[in-house]
């Protein structure tokens, strides 16, 4: 070798050297696809795996006062899974289809450590009060056209405590419809026994951010931001996108709004909410949305009324989002809604997915599963 190869082989060295220290970073695949073409062709092997809740489900929720609920969003919270239920009754009448019964509470959670989705989740208790009755977390006045009940919509684990968004709802309308007062967020620092209502973090009840499903993103070294995919009231607006740093989820000012992409496609963030672009046009109801590894895709599930369940995938969080899929028929499942999946409920490298569907009738929560195709 000579000295000026030397030399060379040298300052090659020393560049790249200095490329490994300026912190240089691979994109991020949940912010940047690495490619621009839609792979998920469908679902196989649906299966309802088992039920969640009520007297004849193996958790025999019956025992805390849980006879009828629905929803069952899920929060990861070290090495617990919350679910999340709506409006909850105690003992029904035989036979009663939907909402009703004895012992009305807008809200309860079961918690569980069960790591297996493949035969259901076992819950290891729910939030329950002095008797051991599954408790209202969230108090509601229960009164029509003031304030009928508060629906949690989803929540989330941050700064070391628990978060649940939920909406207040002035009045139940037609099917699928409905009107909120606001959305807000409570917090709770005690393994969610107890919840203090954040009410200067609120959302008007005319806007599209009533209804959320928050994911938390890594970027590199940077703060984590949670990305929230938002619906108005109801089954029958779009979907558009808000984030906010993990730090300040308490912080309505600091909450950033979808607004487009620029001249060279990277996404827009503006601080007004009603500036923001709809990601999805369709018809959407109680939604869901999960980083899928198999996929290297976002994977978003809701209720498309009239067509059942559907999914899509997306290049980014604000997409674009692919064509909508049958995922459960509402021919197979009548009165299903609520599909809410769980990132660390999965099997196959993802390939399985696990969510919890809620049917009108007999009014609980189930357990399924289904394999995407590619």
């Amino acid at each position: 070798m000579t000295k000026s190869s030397g030399i060379t082989v040298m300052a090659i060295t020393v560049l790249l050297a200095l490329v490994s220290c300026s912190g240089e970073q691979k994109p991020n695949p949940m912010l940047e696809a690495k490619d621009k073409e839609f792979i998920l062709k469908g679902i196989s092997d649906l299966t309802q795996v088992g039920q969640l809740t009520g007297a004849d489900s193996p958790n025999k929720t019956d025992r805390f006062g849980v006879y009828g609920t629905d929803l069952g969003s899920m929060i990861n919270a070290d090495d617990r899974t919350y679910f999340v239920f709506g409006d909850t009754f105690g003992e029904r009448p035989a036979g009663m289809t939907g909402g009703g019964g004895s012992f009305w509470r807008s809200n309860t959670i079961a918690y569980a450590t069960d790591q297996d989705p493949s035969d259901g989740i076992s819950f290891d208790g729910m939030i329950v009060d002095e008797l051991g009755l599954a408790k209202e977390l969230l108090p509601s006045a229960k009164v029509d056209y003031d304030e009928m009940t508060k629906i949690p919509t989803h929540g989330l684990y941050a700064n070391g405590a628990l978060y649940l968004y939920y909406m207040s709802v002035n009045h139940w309308g037609d099917p699928g419809r409905w009107d909120a007062n606001y959305a807000s967020v409570a917090k709770s620092t005690d393994q969610g026994q107890n919840w203090t209502l954040l009410d200067n973090v609120k959302w008007p009840g005319d806007s599209n951010f009533i209804q959320v499903s928050p994911y938390k993103v890594q970027d590199g070294d940077n703060p984590p931001e949670i990305y929230f995919w938002c619906i108005p009231s109801g089954r029958f607006g779009g979907v558009q996108v808000m984030k906010v740093a993990e730090n300040d989820v308490e912080k309505p000012a600091k909450y950033r709004y979808f607004a487009g992409t620029d001249d060279k496609g990277a996404p827009v963030w503006i601080e007004d909410p009603a500036q923001a672009k709809t990601v999805v046009e369709d018809s959407v109801g109680e939604l869901s949305v999960v980083w899928n590894p198999y996929l290297e895709r976002w994977l978003m599930t809701y209720l498309n009324e009239g067509n059942g369940v559907v999914i899509r995938e997306g290049f980014t969080p604000w997409g674009p989002w692919g064509d909508k899929l049958e995922l459960v028929s509402p021919a197979d499942y009548p009165g299903l809604y609520a599909p809410f999946m769980n990132d660390r409920y999965t099997a196959d490298g993802g390939k399985t997915i696990y969510f919890a569907l809620s049917l009108w009738d007999p009014y609980n929560v189930f357990w399924f599963k289904a394999s995407l195709i590619k």
